[in-house]
């Protein structure tokens, strides 16, 4: 289904979660971020960063640390709680909150009882009216005590961080979780009410196999997973230090996991699933992101493909990014000065890219590229980018119509290295991001 054009591979891309990518961040002017904050209004989402893991495995490139470190989780906290009160006053009265996002790191590697404090918390310092909310989760910290408290908060997607059910892949990466695990974690979730229900998976793992990879889906398909996020290891031990445990020797080479991709999509494709995008998957019959899909609607930000439309979402916690249409700004990384800054009122975010005309611009065809397959360029891009778009023209991965950029379902595994074509920031950029599959 899918040619194999490994010259066309061969540049590592950004996944364009945001547009300028956070490879173009540096210091922004003192106060735009408060001054975004003070003019926002209307519908808003909420990120929450919880940076930390009960265990921390090998392959992660998250921000994130281990929880064991009790005393430092509870000053994290207490610094996000100062920072919720920062920003809501800011904020003011203006916006409705109409979606939360509990990210990281697991937020379940805090307590039930301080998650709920958190969501108090919130839900007393914005505007939040009749929520969505969502959680990201580590099956291995997954409790009957935390599925009541996911019950009483009201929560209704979930994704678990399943990555494979091969025992000799969780040993190579650091993440080894049972399967009667995972179908606990399922039966307490479905229980607690959650409807949409996540498992993120990868491929390019070392010493997995195909056989190996079409199990896991399969098992994820018998646990009726809702959505199926199918993502290829990224090995870059360069930007990640914790990944130097794992064997590179062992890892499949670009072939084999160009295979694994197709495998992955057509598996999907044809057991019940509908493609999202390159490799984002889910149940036509009630998930809404399959019906964002279907409808044109569908949008990416820093969580991936996602169904929600409003216009600014703004990240709490260490690292966590706001979005708003003419600032991207992302809040200190490092825990410590966070916690110092945060909790003495200040803003954190520092780091970021005020988002030029041209910028928006070219978010929105790079956004409508990897969400629909399609966008219409204007006339100074299309010129700009027609002769590198060529290679890709003439082996049928793309069309050019006049103005009318498409990708076909046989390029798909092409489409980030496309949508690079149209960001004249990767001409500039040294920064070495991951494989296009």
């Amino acid at each position: 289904m899918w040619p194999y054009h490994p010259d066309l591979l061969a540049t590592p891309v950004p996944r364009y979660t945001s547009y300028p990518t956070a490879a173009e961040f540096g210091e922004v002017p003192p106060g735009v971020y408060r001054d975004a904050l003070e003019r926002t209004s209307g519908d808003i989402s909420l990120y929450v960063h919880i940076p930390f893991c009960e265990k921390i495995c090998y392959y992660c490139g998250c921000n994130t640390g281990a929880a064991g470190r009790r005393h430092r989780l509870e000053s994290y906290l207490a610094a996000l709680h100062k920072e919720i009160d920062t920003v809501a006053g800011l904020v003011g009265g203006k916006t409705r909150v109409k979606r939360v996002a509990f990210g990281g790191g697991s937020p379940n590697a805090i307590s039930p009882e301080e998650f709920e404090q958190l969501v108090e918390a919130l839900t007393t310092a914005f505007a939040i009216e009749d929520p969505v909310w969502s959680i990201e989760l580590d099956p291995r910290g997954m409790t009957d005590k935390w599925a009541r408290t996911i019950g009483r908060v009201g929560i209704q997607r979930a994704s678990l961080g399943v990555q494979t059910f091969a025992l000799h892949c969780q040993q190579a990466i650091g993440r080894v979780q049972s399967e009667d695990l995972i179908v606990h974690t399922v039966d307490r979730l479905r229980g607690a009410g959650v409807s949409s229900l996540n498992f993120d998976l990868m491929y390019g793992l070392p010493g997995q196999t195909r056989e190996d990879l079409v199990d896991s889906l399969q098992r994820t398909r018998v646990l009726g997973a809702d959505r199926v996020a199918l993502f290829g290891y990224a090995h870059v031990p360069h930007i990640v230090p914790r990944q130097k445990v794992i064997d590179a020797s062992a890892l499949p080479d670009q072939e084999e996991r160009f295979a694994m991709a197709e495998l992955g999509y057509i598996y999907l494709a044809t057991h019940g699933y509908t493609p999202v995008g390159f490799d984002h998957f889910a149940r036509p019959g009630g998930d809404p992101i399959a019906h964002a899909a279907m409808e044109g609607k569908l949008h990416r930000n820093f969580q991936g493909f996602t169904d929600d439309d409003a216009p600014v979402l703004i990240g709490l916690g260490s690292s966590s990014i706001s979005s708003f249409p003419d600032l991207l700004v992302q809040n200190e990384k490092n825990s410590g000065r966070y916690r110092m800054m945060a909790s003495q009122g200040q803003l954190t975010a520092k780091h970021g890219v005020l988002r030029s005309a041209d910028d928006r611009l070219r978010g929105q065809l790079i956004e409508k590229l990897l969400c629909h397959g399609h966008a219409r360029l204007p006339a100074n891009i299309r010129a700009e980018i027609a002769p590198r778009l060529c290679p890709f023209t003439v082996r049928g991965l793309a069309s050019l119509d006049g103005d009318d950029l498409t990708i076909p379902t046989r390029g798909l595994p092409y489409a980030r290295t496309i949508a690079a074509l149209i960001d004249p920031y990767r001409a500039q950029s040294e920064r070495r991001f991951s494989s296009a599959i």
